[in-house]
């Protein structure tokens, strides 16, 4: 059974940095592609970053130049790195695996982690 565990979240100061875990028990992570969400009190979901099995990146312009994302397939563990945190990044953030064989799609999701960001 695939398993996906985010961690790391926290209460930062408005311009601080966090970094988020996403690990991965049941599977390898490098077959997926990963997919970071957040979700604000009273809103909807929204995309924020994401990385696909070959490295590639994207990322919503809200965050754009400010989060990065890497993963340790070692240790079956990827990172979203978030600097110059503002307020407005207050959420609770999802980690989302992905990977469709053809045959066969994948999609499994963690609990999430939260993320305030106040003084």
């Amino acid at each position: 059974q695939v398993q996906v565990v985010e961690s790391g979240g926290g209460l930062v100061q408005p311009g601080g940095s966090l970094r988020l875990s996403c690990t991965v028990s049941g599977s390898t992570l490098g077959l997926y592609a990963m997919i970071w969400y957040r979700q604000a009190p009273g809103m909807q979901r929204e995309f924020v970053a994401a990385m696909v099995t070959g490295g590639g990146q994207n990322y919503a312009d809200t965050v754009k130049g400010r989060f990065g994302l890497s993963r340790d397939n070692a240790k079956n563990t990827g990172y979203l790195e978030m600097n110059s945190l503002k307020s407005e990044d207050t959420a609770v953030y999802y980690c989302n695996l992905r990977r469709n064989t053809g045959r066969n799609e994948y999609d499994y999701w963690g609990q999430g982690t939260q993320v305030i960001v106040s003084s």
